[in-house]
């Protein structure tokens, strides 16, 4: 009898399931599980904040960087004969590509007297996950922040060694890297965090640089997860000859616009002007520059 009971249950149960489709059909109604966002927000206090931007802070127009400080010479010559208002200097971090023999407060005096504008780069630790072997000191994603803090009190201590003062931007160098894994990516978002909260306390703005398919586009994902504080400029890597800060893909236009970015258009190029060359990327920008 308990076994004529249990075989009518069974029964009963089949006709049940084929009336709603079966199983495959009870899984599909209940949709497929929501995939892990690739970052998560990360959030440390930022009682300061950026510093108040002034109007004569910001440029737009043509600027260049150049992997050592040019001969003021030459900066005389492209100052007159060339489309450039501003160029990229790199004033700290141990990751440096080039050595930089001519970088002075006195360099720095002498060209701005020229009318040159600048932009502060620090190059220091890359991304867990960075393929490049010319710079092997890595994040380390369980000291993430704690290392965006500390690179941020050197790149200070390098803007003020030459004569920029507070309410000036200097941009990390985060060069690119692969996408495969999430962690690297959340690295990278926490050492910004770090970064940007450090030099906010400092009393100067956080910039960062990158390749817009990588750190750019974790970076992205990370303010619309609610990361703060993020950077307060970007400066993107897309070599698409195009001079603008129209952005594209990750970044789009509801992401640091307001004057917040520098367009890196195309790299290793040799420009001669006034008799001088150099090999130079090209940049636009509109953005806040070094005071």
């Amino acid at each position: 009898m308990r076994h004529l009971r249990s075989a009518a249950l069974t029964a009963a149960s089949l006709v049940l399931l084929l009336a709603v489709g079966g199983p495959r059909a009870s899984a599909a109604a209940a949709g497929p599980a929501a995939a892990a966002p690739r970052i998560r927000a990360a959030v440390l206090p930022d009682r300061l904040g950026p510093p108040t931007a002034r109007p004569r802070d910001h440029y737009t127009g043509a600027a260049f960087d150049a992997c050592t400080a040019p001969p003021l010479e030459t900066l005389r010559a492209w100052r007159d004969a060339s489309p450039y208002g501003a160029l990229g200097i790199y004033t700290s971090g141990r990751q440096r590509g080039c050595a930089q023999p001519r970088l002075t407060a006195d360099w720095v005096r002498q060209a701005r007297a020229m009318g040159w504008r600048f932009l502060p780069v620090h190059v220091g630790l890359q991304a867990p996950c960075s393929e490049l072997k010319r710079k092997p000191e890595r994040i380390d994603p369980a000291r993430a922040a704690r290392q965006g803090r500390q690179e941020a009190a050197e790149a200070v201590a390098g803007l003020r060694a030459v004569g920029f003062g507070p309410g000036s931007p200097v941009f990390v160098d985060i060069e690119a890297y692969p996408l495969r894994d999430p962690a690297c990516g959340q690295a990278v978002v926490d050492f910004a965090v770090g970064w940007t909260q450090a030099l906010h306390a400092a009393g100067y703005r956080s910039g960062f640089y990158s390749s817009l398919d990588s750190g750019i586009a974790d970076l992205a994902a990370a303010a619309r997860a609610g990361s703060s504080p993020l950077p307060d400029v970007l400066w993107y890597a897309r070599w698409d000859d195009r001079a603008d800060t129209t952005g594209g893909g990750p970044l789009t236009p509801d992401l640091w616009s307001r004057h917040r970015r520098v367009h890196q258009y195309r790299g290793n190029v040799e420009e001669t002007y006034g008799g001088a060359t150099l090999t130079v990327d090209r940049n636009q920008v509109d953005a806040p520059l070094a005071r």
